[in-house]
C-alpha cells in the first residue's frame, strides 16, 4: 500500500508540475489512444500499480489542463494545494459523512466551515447548510426547502404527500436563469416550462420592472453572476416586493456569491442578505477538488424538512449537526475537508485576494482585446468577458483555432443573438503574465485567421 500510495503522489506531482509546459486541450494523438481503453473486462486481476501505470500514461495526456494557469473556458478554478491535499487525505479517511455520532471528525469539518462561509459571505449565521455537489444540487436542495415552507405555510405537506392536489407554485425567472435550476425544478415536479420568465436588460439582468403581480405561494429565482456577463440582478428590489407579497427569493450565486468577499465586487451583492436561499459552488471560485457545491437556507428547519431521513438502524440521535438532514444524499463523501481546508489555507485576506484579482485580470483581458480592436459585448464587472471577432462563422472559427493552438483555452457562447468567445478567469494559478501570454496568443491568432 505504502509504495503504491507514494508512487501515485509522485505521478500526481509529475503531472501538476507539467502543465504549465504543455499546451492546455489535449493532443489529438493523445485523445487517439484512449481507444486501447476498449477492451474486454479481464478475466485475471491486474497488481494495483499495474491499473496506476495505464491510468496516468493513458488518460493524463488525454487531459484537459483545467488544474493549469490558463484554462478559461468555463468557471472552472484549479484546485490549491491545500484542498486537493485534504482530498487526499480525506479518501484516505473514507468517511461516509452523514452522521455525527458515526464520523464527528468530518462533521465537524463541515459546521466550522458552514460558520465561516457565513461570516464570509454576510449572511444570517442561523443559516442551515447543504455540502453538496455543486450548483445544481444546490439550488435543487434550496428549492426544495422553498416548496416545503410555502405549501407549509397552506397547509400542505409535500415531502408527505406529494405535489398532486397541491397547491400550485408560481416560479418566476430572469429570462437569463441558468439552465441547472430549470433542471432542478424539473426534478423538485415544478416544472421547467411552467415558470414566469422576467425580461433582461442588455447586461442580462431581470428587470424589476417586468415582476409579475404576487399572489399565493410563490418562488423569485433571482442570479447573482450571470453566466456569460458576470451581471446582478436587482436583488434588493426584487426582495422588497417578494416579501411584501410573503414570495420566497432564491439566488442562483454559483459564482457571484463570492463577490461578496472582495471590496471591488461588494456593491453588487446590494440585497443578497436579505433573500431566503442561495446556491453557490466551491469547485469554481473557491478553487477545492471535483465535486463540490453548497445550498445555504436562511430557515434551517425548512432545510431539514425537505431533506432529513431516518431508519431503525441510524444513530441519529446527536446534539450535533448531523450532515445528512440537510442533504439529498444519505450515503456522501466528506467534501467538506476540502472547502475548510481551502478556507482555513487562505484565510480571509486570501480569499479575498483571490476574487479581487481574478477581477482585475478579466478586466485586463478585456482592455487588451478591445485596444487590439476586437469587440468586447460585455461590461466587464466581475470575472467574465465576452469578445467577438466579427460574424458568427469568423468568431467560431478563431475561438477554435485558440483551443487548438493550445497556449490557453476559452469557450464559445452564443448571447443575446451574439456568437462570442468567453474567456473566465478564476483560477487560483492564473498569474498576470499568464494574462499576458494568452492576450498574446489570443491577438496573435485572431489578427492572422482575419487576413
Amino acid at each position: 500500500m505504502r509504495e503504491l500510495l507514494e508512487n501515485t503522489a509522485q505521478r500526481a506531482i509529475s503531472y501538476l508540475e507539467a502543465l504549465d509546459a504543455r499546451g492546455v486541450a489535449p493532443a489529438p494523438q493523445a485523445v487517439g489512444r484512449l481507444a486501447t481503453l476498449d477492451e474486454p473486462l479481464a478475466e485475471d486481476a491486474s497488481s494495483p500499480e499495474r491499473v496506476i501505470k495505464l491510468l496516468d500514461e493513458v488518460c493524463s495526456p488525454a487531459t484537459m489542463a483545467m488544474a493549469g494557469p490558463r484554462f478559461f473556458g468555463f468557471v472552472i478554478g484549479g484546485s490549491l494545494p491545500a484542498p486537493l491535499a485534504a482530498n487526499w487525505l480525506a479518501g484516505a479517511w473514507d468517511q461516509n459523512t452523514g452522521l455525527n455520532n458515526t464520523t464527528p471528525a468530518t462533521a465537524k469539518l463541515e459546521q466550522v466551515a458552514l460558520n465561516w462561509l457565513l461570516d464570509l459571505f454576510g449572511l444570517p449565521s442561523g443559516c442551515g447548510g447543504a455540502f453538496v455537489t455543486g450548483a445544481t444540487m444546490a439550488n435543487f436542495s434550496a428549492l426544495a426547502a422553498a416548496r416545503h415552507a410555502l405549501l407549509e405555510r397552506a397547509g400542505w405537506n409535500v415531502e408527505a404527500d406529494g405535489l398532486f392536489g397541491a397547491p400550485p407554485i408560481t416560479v418566476v425567472v430572469g429570462e437569463e436563469a441558468h439552465p441547472t435550476l430549470f433542471k432542478s425544478l424539473g426534478l423538485l415536479g415544478l416544472g421547467r416550462n411552467r415558470v414566469i420568465r422576467v425580461p433582461v436588460d442588455a447586461e442580462g439582468r431581470m428587470q424589476a420592472g417586468g415582476l409579475p403581480a404576487i399572489t399565493g405561494p410563490t418562488i423569485l429565482c433571482v442570479q447573482a453572476g450571470n453566466v456569460n456577463t458576470g451581471a446582478f440582478d436587482p436583488l434588493t428590489e426584487i426582495c422588497e416586493r417578494a416579501h411584501a407579497a410573503d414570495a420566497w427569493v432564491h439566488v442562483d450565486g454559483a459564482f457571484g456569491l463570492w463577490a461578496t468577499t472582495a471590496p471591488s465586487t461588494l456593491h453588487l451583492t446590494n440585497g443578497i442578505a436579505d433573500a431566503d436561499s442561495w446556491a453557490t459552488d466551491f469547485h469554481k471560485w473557491l478553487n477545492v477538488p471535483y465535486d463540490s457545491g453548497l445550498a445555504l437556507v436562511r430557515d434551517p428547519e425548512a432545510l431539514r424538512a425537505a431533506m432529513a431521513i431516518t431508519a431503525d438502524y441510524l444513530p441519529t440521535a446527536s446534539q450535533f449537526r448531523n450532515p445528512s438532514d440537510f442533504t439529498p444524499e444519505l450515503s456522501r463523501r466528506a467534501r467538506g475537508v476540502e472547502v475548510w481546508a481551502a478556507l482555513r489555507s487562505l484565510g480571509r485576506k486570501g480569499v479575498t485576494e483571490l476574487i479581487e484579482r481574478n477581477c482585475r485580470q478579466a478586466r485586463r483581458f478585456a482592455e487588451g482585446l478591445q485596444a487590439a480592436g476586437f469587440r468586447v459585448l460585455n461590461d466587464v464587472v466581475l470575472n467574465q468577458v465576452l469578445v467577438t471577432f466579427g460574424d458568427a462563422e469568423t468568431t467560431n472559427r478563431v475561438a477554435s483555432e485558440i483551443q487548438t493552438e493550445g497556449t490557453c483555452w476559452c469557450g464559445g457562447t452564443v448571447w443575446q443573438g451574439h456568437t462570442a468567445m468567453r474567456i473566465s478567469v478564476s483560477s487560483w494559478a492564473t498569474t498576470d503574465a499568464d494574462v499576458e501570454r494568452s492576450l498574446e496568443a489570443i491577438i496573435r491568432i485572431a489578427r492572422q485567421s482575419l487576413k
